[in-house]
């Protein structure tokens, strides 16, 4: 006689789904827009709706000997400067008590979490908005034809060591100071694939080849003709704007020098340089709606024109799918 077995489909009730406690999180791009931000007010008169940075400009070359008997003419003196408007920013989450008391998992990290980088990536956002707006604008040739404008970018546009050589030259020419002895660029992966490949790998200097450990920029990928090129899936995507009918995607490489953007961000109210957390007031009767947001009131502007340069470029390995990165 066949023994009867008590399975699964006798005692339902007690085999159930289990779920693992620990929330994880969509993946995440690293933030280094607003780490590039040099210029800040470090003695700002009063609160304001803006902040003004004056400018020194310096007095001509003064090379033609003098007269012995004659005075100089002498010069006068002028300046120039650049406004930064502040603007809020902000965002928020409200959690009930139902989905607290109900969740399997606990909701107050996971919200706060997700808030705090929120915060985080808008707000460097915001600063690359300001960077990738630079209006000196050049486009790679690659083995095509000359670009002029991003609709006439083609496939065959890609970014080469040349672009890179051009655009040193003309932060040299015009005297834009260097971190360190190198210019900074931040550069998308699919732009980076075709820079390495065609340079190759001996062409670059390894980060770990620095003298100082801590020169090393977040996410760096490595140095080339005196810039250091930060990799990253948020360097500028312009769509599929390029010539027509293959929908080239276009691409934004940035070069950056010292003082090249400025930052001004209220003193007052719990403000400060970077978001603050701002836990909302309960105000229903029953006290069941958690609100929990960030808020920064500041502002970005280009503070020295010459020290920004983009060039836009196509990529080998396009495929025409926007990036599924935030951009």
């Amino acid at each position: 006689m066949a023994p009867t077995y008590t399975t699964t489909s006798s005692l339902t009730n007690y085999v159930q789904t289990a779920y693992d406690r620990l929330a994880y999180f969509a993946y995440r791009p690293e933030l280094y827009y607003d780490r590039a931000v040099e210029v800040q007010p470090t003695r700002q008169s009063m609160p304001g709706s803006s902040v003004v940075f004056n400018i020194q400009n310096d007095l001509a070359i003064a090379s033609s000997a003098l007269n012995e008997s004659t005075d100089v003419s002498g010069a006068a003196l002028s300046s120039s400067n650049v406004t930064v408007t502040l603007a809020e920013y902000g965002n928020a989450v409200t959690t009930t008590a139902l989905l607290r008391g109900e969740a399997f998992v606990e909701i107050d990290p996971i919200a706060a979490n997700v808030v705090g980088y929120n915060a985080g990536v808008s707000i460097d956002s915001v600063a690359k908005g300001v960077i990738q707006a630079g209006t000196t604008v050049d486009y790679a040739k690659g083995s095509g034809a000359q670009p002029t404008s991003r609709a006439t970018v083609l496939p065959a546009s890609t970014f080469r060591a040349a672009d890179v050589r051009l655009e040193k030259a003309r932060l040299r020419r015009a005297n834009v100071p260097t971190f360190g002895g190198f210019y900074v660029a931040y550069i998308h992966p699919d732009v980076a694939y075709d820079l390495m490949g065609e340079t190759g790998a001996a062409s670059w200097t390894d980060p770990h080849t620095y003298s100082q450990p801590d020169e090393i920029w977040q996410g760096e990928l490595g140095a080339f003709q005196g810039v250091r090129f930060i990799e990253t899936p948020r360097a500028p995507w312009f769509g599929n704007a390029g010539v027509s009918p293959t929908t080239t995607s276009v691409y934004g490489t940035l070069f950056m020098g010292r003082q090249a953007v400025a930052k001004a961000h209220s003193i007052v109210d719990g403000n400060g340089e970077n978001p603050h957390i701002v836990p909302g007031p309960v105000v229903d009767s029953l006290r069941r709606f958690l609100p929990l947001g960030w808020y920064h009131l500041v502002g970005y502007g280009v503070f020295r024109q010459a020290a920004l340069r983009r060039v836009e470029s196509s990529s080998s390995i396009d495929d025409g799918a926007q990036p599924t990165i935030d951009q």
